[in-house]
C-alpha cells in the first residue's frame, strides 16, 4: 500500500506539469477563458461525457460528486487518462491539419467509512493553444502587406478532494472543493513588407489562483424487479477568480525601432459562472444502463476585459458582450453482458454516446461554434491471477465545431484510461 501511494504522489506530481502543456490547436481557444475542456474520466467519454446518473462501484465519476458513495468497500482506485486527436480545419477551400496529445486526468477514489466515499484528482479546466497568421494588401497599389500573427498558450486547471456520503438507501449527495490554478499568454504582433510602417503589437496575460466548489445529488428507485432509476442534479459555484488581467500595447517605429508600451490592467476581472446539471440513468439487471444529460452554463451574466480604440483613446475594460449561455445535451449508454462472470468477452462493456452544445462565447460579435460530437468505446477487463477488477477504457470520438462564415473544425480523438482497482481494506483471517 505504501508503494502505490508513493507512486501515485510522483504520478500526480509530474501530472502537474504535463497537465500545463495545452492540448489544442484551435484558433477559438484565444477568445473567452480558452475550450472548456472535457471534464470526465475514461468511462464517461465512452459514452461521450455521460454520467451525471452514474454511480459506479469500480470507476470514479468525478463530474457527480454524489456518485463516490457507490465505491466498493474493499477497493483503492486509480484512474489515470490520456487522449491524442488529429484535427482538420476548413475555411473556405483552404484545409490543413493538426496533431495534439495530451494527459487528460489524474484521480483516485476509495470508500472512507460506511456509505462515505472520497476521491481526489487533478483534472483540466480549460485550454488555450493557436499559432496563426493572415495577410493582406494596405495599399490600393498592392505592394504593401500586413502580416497579424496570433499565438496563444496556457489554460487552467483543478485539484480537488470530494466526498460522497448516503445518508439513507437510494439517495446520496457529495461534494468537491477545488483549486483552480493556471495562466494564459495571447499576443498579436503586426508587421508590415516595407519595413517603414509602425506596428502595433498587443499582449494579454494572467495567473489564476482561486477556488471551486461542486456539489451533487442521486436519488435510485427500484422501478420493477430488474429495474432501477436514477435522477440526478449537479451544482458549480460561479465567482471571480482572483485574477489580474493585463494588456501590453507596444507601439514601434519600424524606422528607428523605438518602442513605447503602454500597460493596462483590470482588478480581478475574470470569474466562472454558475453551472447546473441534471441527468437520469435507467439500469436494467445491472446489463444495459441508458443516461441522458443536461448542463447550464450561466456565461452570459458574466463580463471579460476587452481592448477597443473608443474616439482615438484606446481603453482595456470589462465587457458584458464576451459571452453566452451554453448548454449541452448528452444521450448514451453502455452494455455489459455479465460484468462479474468469467468469461472474458462478456465482462467487456460497450458504450456509445452523442451530444450537442451550444457556445459560451462570441466571435467578432457574433455566436461562436456550436458543436456536434459522437463517441464508441470499450471497457475492458484486466484478467490475471492477482486482480480482475482492473479496466481499460477506450474510446474514439468525433467532435464537429462550426459557426456561420467561420473556421470549420472536425476533431478525431483517441482516449485512454487505464482504472486500477486494488483490493486494499479486506481483512485477512489465517485458520
Amino acid at each position: 500500500m505504501k508503494r502505490t501511494i508513493l507512486s501515485a504522489a510522483l504520478l500526480a506530481a509530474v501530472c502537474m506539469n504535463a497537465l500545463a502543456q495545452s492540448g489544442t490547436n484551435s484558433p477559438y481557444s484565444q477568445f473567452g477563458l480558452g475550450i472548456l475542456s472535457d471534464q470526465t474520466s475514461g468511462f464517461n467519454r465512452g459514452m461521450n461525457g455521460l454520467g451525471f446518473g452514474f454511480h459506479e462501484h469500480n470507476q470514479v465519476n468525478y463530474i457527480n460528486p454524489a456518485s463516490y458513495s457507490s465505491i466498493d468497500s474493499l477497493s483503492f482506485i486509480f484512474d489515470v487518462g490520456i487522449s491524442g486527436q488529429i484535427t482538420n480545419f476548413k475555411e473556405g477551400t483552404q484545409k490543413l491539419n493538426a496533431n495534439n496529445a495530451d494527459l487528460e486526468y489524474v484521480v483516485a477514489g476509495f470508500r472512507a467509512f460506511r456509505h462515505v466515499g472520497m476521491s481526489f484528482g487533478i483534472i483540466p479546466f480549460t485550454n488555450i493553444g493557436y499559432n496563426y497568421a493572415t495577410t493582406s494588401f494596405v495599399d490600393k497599389s498592392l505592394t504593401t502587406t500586413a502580416t497579424n500573427t496570433y499565438n496563444g498558450s496556457g489554460g487552467i486547471h483543478e485539484v480537488y478532494l470530494g466526498l460522497g456520503w448516503e445518508p439513507f438507501k437510494g439517495f446520496s449527495f457529495g461534494a468537491n472543493i477545488g483549486y483552480l490554478w493556471g495562466d494564459y499568454t495571447r499576443s498579436l504582433v503586426n508587421k508590415y513588407s516595407d519595413n517603414t510602417t509602425n506596428t502595433l503589437s498587443k499582449y494579454y496575460t494572467g495567473d489564476v489562483r482561486s477556488y471551486k466548489f461542486d456539489a451533487g445529488i442521486q436519488y435510485t428507485a427500484h422501478v420493477a424487479k430488474k429495474d432501477w432509476v436514477t435522477l440526478a442534479g449537479t451544482y458549480s459555484l460561479g465567482h471571480k477568480i482572483n485574477t489580474n488581467p493585463q494588456c501590453q500595447v507596444i507601439s514601434t517605429n519600424s524606422e528607428t525601432s523605438v518602442s513605447d508600451t503602454t500597460t493596462y490592467i483590470v482588478n480581478n476581472g475574470l470569474e466562472i459562472p454558475d453551472m447546473f446539471g441534471a441527468g437520469f440513468m435507467w439500469n436494467h439487471n445491472n446489463q444495459w444502463k441508458i443516461g441522458f444529460d443536461y448542463s447550464l452554463q450561466k456565461w452570459a451574466d458574466l463580463q471579460m476585459p476587452v481592448y477597443s480604440v473608443v474616439n482615438e483613446k484606446p481603453q482595456y475594460e470589462l465587457s458584458s458582450d464576451v459571452f453566452m449561455n451554453r448548454s449541452k445535451f448528452t444521450l448514451g449508454g453502455e452494455y455489459c453482458p455479465l460484468e462479474n462472470g468469467r468469461n472474458f468477452f462478456k465482462r467487456i462493456h460497450y458504450r456509445a454516446g452523442v451530444s450537442y452544445a451550444t457556445p459560451y462565447v462570441k466571435v467578432n460579435g457574433q455566436d461562436g461554434p456550436k458543436e456536434i460530437s459522437a463517441s464508441f468505446g470499450f471497457g475492458i477487463p484486466i484478467m490475471n491471477g492477482y486482480n480482475t477488477r482492473s479496466l481499460l477504457n477506450i474510446s474514439g470520438q468525433w467532435v464537429h465545431s462550426d459557426a456561420t462564415g467561420l473556421i470549420k473544425e472536425n476533431i478525431f480523438r483517441i482516449n485512454i484510461g487505464l482504472t486500477f482497482n486494488e483490493r486494499w481494506f479486506a481483512k485477512w483471517k489465517v485458520e
